[in-house]
């Protein structure tokens, strides 16, 4: 499968809604999207859990693992890399990535699709 990414960045909300190490859900063009804030930078990943099929991501535990920032699960626990989408517990499993960027003080992310 191919990676295509959507031009338009779509403002979520003012970084100040981000608390640190938690998430938020969001709902860009249909897609639901878990937002993350951690002291390395703010990470946009998918927020259905592809193990349960659950849109619970964004209700998951913030953390590391040997440096890397990742989110848990909320529902099996099964880890993921925030930075690749990656899941640290089971390999081939993962999360689609979105770009997100803080712009003026406000959130933007940018969807990339599975072709």
């Amino acid at each position: 499968m191919n990676t295509v990414t959507t031009v338009r960045w779509h403002t979520v909300c003012p970084l100040s809604r981000l608390d640190l190490d938690r998430g938020v859900a969001a709902l860009i063009d249909g897609v639901q999207v878990a937002l993350f804030r951690t002291a390395d930078g703010l990470y946009a990943i998918e927020n259905r859990d592809p193990v349960t099929g659950a849109y619970v991501l964004s209700r998951g535990i913030v953390g590391s693992r040997r440096g890397v920032p990742t989110v848990a699960s909320p529902l099996h626990k099964q880890v993921y890399d925030l930075r690749t989408g990656d899941c640290l517990d089971l390999p081939g499993v993962c999360v689609a990535r979105h770009e997100i960027r803080c712009r003026d003080g406000m959130v933007e992310v940018r969807l990339r699709q599975e072709e």
